[in-house]
C-alpha cells in the first residue's frame, strides 16, 4: 500500500477549492511538507458555432494571440505596472455595489489602497507602490489573477 505524506482527503480538498475559485493552482506548505495542486482550466465549446472561417483566419488569430501575450508581457515589465503578488480573486471595490478604489485618469498616493485580492477565504489589500495617475485597469472585478499578473499600470 502506498502512503501519501498527505492525507488525500486534504488533497481533495484543496482541488474543491480550485475548483470553487476558479483558480488553476493552490500550493500549501507546513513545515518541512509542501503540497502544490494544479489543475487544466476547462475549455468549454460554444453554443453556437459560426460559419467556417476562411483558411487564413487560423493564422490571423494566432497572431492576434501572440501579440496579445507580447503587450501583456510587455506590460509585466513596465516601470508602472502593479503586478499581483498572489493567487486570488481580484475585487475592484470593497463590496459589491460600492465605488471602485480607482478608475483610469484618477491620481492615486503611494500606499493608497488599488484593489483586493481574495486568497484563502482572505481579503489582501494591493496598495500601490508609488504616486501617479492609473493610466490602465487590466484585472476585471470576481476575475482569478496568477501570481506577477500585471494588474494595473501607474505612470
Amino acid at each position: 500500500m502506498t502512503r501519501f505524506p498527505f492525507d488525500p482527503d486534504s488533497i481533495r480538498a484543496l482541488a474543491d477549492i480550485l475548483v470553487e475559485t476558479g483558480l488553476t493552482e493552490i500550493e500549501v506548505a507546513e513545515k518541512d511538507s509542501r503540497i502544490r495542486v494544479v489543475r487544466q482550466p476547462v475549455m468549454t465549446a460554444p453554443v453556437h458555432v459560426a460559419a467556417a472561417p476562411p483558411a487564413a483566419a487560423p493564422a490571423a488569430a494566432a497572431a492576434g494571440a501572440q501579440a496579445t501575450a507580447a503587450a501583456e508581457e510587455d506590460l509585466a515589465t513596465h516601470p508602472g505596472a502593479v503586478l499581483s503578488p498572489m493567487v486570488g480573486i481580484v475585487y475592484l471595490a470593497p463590496e459589491p455595489g460600492a465605488e471602485p478604489y480607482v478608475a483610469v485618469g484618477r491620481t492615486v498616493a503611494a500606499g493608497q489602497t488599488l484593489l483586493l485580492i481574495e486568497a484563502m477565504k482572505t481579503f489582501n489589500q494591493i496598495r500601490a507602490p508609488r504616486a501617479g495617475t492609473v493610466t490602465r485597469i487590466l484585472a476585471a472585478s470576481g476575475t482569478p489573477v496568477e501570481y506577477g499578473e500585471p494588474l494595473m499600470v501607474i505612470d
